[in-house]
């Protein structure tokens, strides 16, 4: 792997509460210096869609708890791809996996999937499911037709290389959380990973 063919793996990241438009801007700009992707909140979509059109741009939704209701999470995708977005990355309802209502989960997943033409991933906020939890959560996104899998938001723990590779069992997988260093970036791709979520998508790739 060279380096545009590592930074075409990373998701260059901004998405903390103080996020201002500039920031999400200046996300987008350093996506396209350096050969990466850019994920920014659903609120700065539309206003960064064209700043750089040669990047694939991202946005989430249902983010960060995944528990809005299932006609709002359709309707903030919807919306996202309308502003602009070419990928969604939308949160998981943890809450309906723990109590084992996958049938609710699977629901909502494929009505979103279907309403929109863009790829999503799944954020199954992996640091807060067993591994019987994770892989519900796994074959759940695939009984949505999802496209693929993410560890998490970064809000309630970093990526690990175990989750990744029992991930990567069912579908592509970005690796997102607590990943600062090149270094780590590697480790989750040889785990399996084929994406990297991170707001140090800049010193990743220069330290590559």
């Amino acid at each position: 792997m060279d380096r545009a063919d590592f930074a075409a793996c990373i998701d260059h990241t901004v998405l903390g509460p103080e996020t201002t438009l500039a920031d999400a801007e200046r996300v987008v700009r350093e996506a396209a210096d350096h050969g990466m992707n850019a994920c920014i909140p659903p609120c700065y979509v539309r206003e960064v869609a064209d700043v750089a059109p040669s990047v694939t741009l991202l946005t989430v939704v249902g983010f960060p708890h995944g528990q809005h209701a299932p006609a709002a999470k359709r309707e903030e995708a919807v919306g996202a791809w309308d502003d602009g977005a070419d990928e969604l990355d939308v949160v998981v309802n943890v809450g309906r996996l723990k109590a084992g209502d996958d049938a609710a989960v699977v629901e909502e997943l494929s009505e979103l999937v279907a309403a929109v033409p863009v790829p999503v991933k799944v954020i199954v906020e992996a640091s807060l499911l067993n591994e019987e939890e994770l892989r519900r959560a796994a074959a759940a996104a695939v009984d949505a037709d999802a496209d693929y899998l993410k560890t998490g938001t970064g809000f309630a723990g970093p990526a690990t290389t175990e989750d990744v590779a029992l991930l990567s069992e069912y579908l592509p997988v970005k690796a997102s959380g607590g990943i600062g260093t090149a270094e780590a970036a590697r480790a989750m791709l040889d785990a399996g990973a084929t994406r990297i979520g991170a707001s140090a998508g800049v010193e990743l790739v220069e330290e590559f």
